[in-house]
């Protein structure tokens, strides 16, 4: 059996996009040409414009998690320039690895993309897919869960096939893996003249 086989197998999962704004062309690249073409995930991501932000900060982490996370089995973030400065997106990985009454947590990745800024001068880790990133300048939560191996970070596939695995290996580990929520979550947007976060 080759990998594409194994590729076609591979079940299919409602998949929960976690993405900052700048990053939208990306986000429709992964849910038009990986989605169809590899028939590897349905998408699903919070728009601009669909949770009121007056709202309190609780009350919009619970729309997050039961009405746009709801039906997600795993939670893919995407990784830009600037990704890890945005509360939204702390906001959905965080509400991501909640169990309640309604839904179960998701398995959780991050795929880098193409905008991101590899600045390396800090320290430097390699994604499952061999590629350097400095782990300070991706979301927090999210590189808390690399660290427990709740999740794993990849870097933008040559193929796009590969990413239905990837996902659903994210599936799998939710079972087996506590996830850490040990940080707190974010209150505003970080400056965007803040290169890094600090460990």
């Amino acid at each position: 059996m080759n990998l594409f086989e194994l590729i076609d197998d591979t079940p299919k999962h409602n998949t929960f996009i976690s993405f900052h704004h700048e990053d939208e062309y990306y986000k429709y690249e992964i849910e038009t040409d990986w989605g169809n073409y590899a028939d590897g995930f349905i998408s699903k991501a919070v728009g601009d414009g669909d949770i009121d932000p007056s709202l309190k900060t609780e009350t919009i982490r619970q729309k997050i998690r039961d009405e746009f996370i709801s039906e997600a089995t795993v939670t893919m973030v995407l990784i830009g320039d600037g990704t890890w400065r945005r509360k939204h997106v702390d906001w959905e990985i965080g509400s991501s690895l909640i169990n309640t009454r309604l839904n179960t947590r998701t398995g959780l990745l991050g795929i880098i993309i193409p905008t991101y800024y590899r600045s390396i001068y800090l320290k430097s880790e390699l994604t499952e897919n061999g590629e350097q990133y400095n782990p300070n300048t991706i979301p927090p939560r999210l590189y808390d869960n690399v660290r427990c191996g709740y999740a794993k970070i990849y870097s933008w596939p040559s193929n796009p096939r590969i990413v239905k695995t990837w996902i659903h290996e994210a599936f799998e580990r939710q079972k087996t893996i506590e996830p850490d929520q040990s940080r707190a979550w974010f209150g505003y947007n970080r400056s965007d003249q803040l290169t890094h976060w600090e460990s």
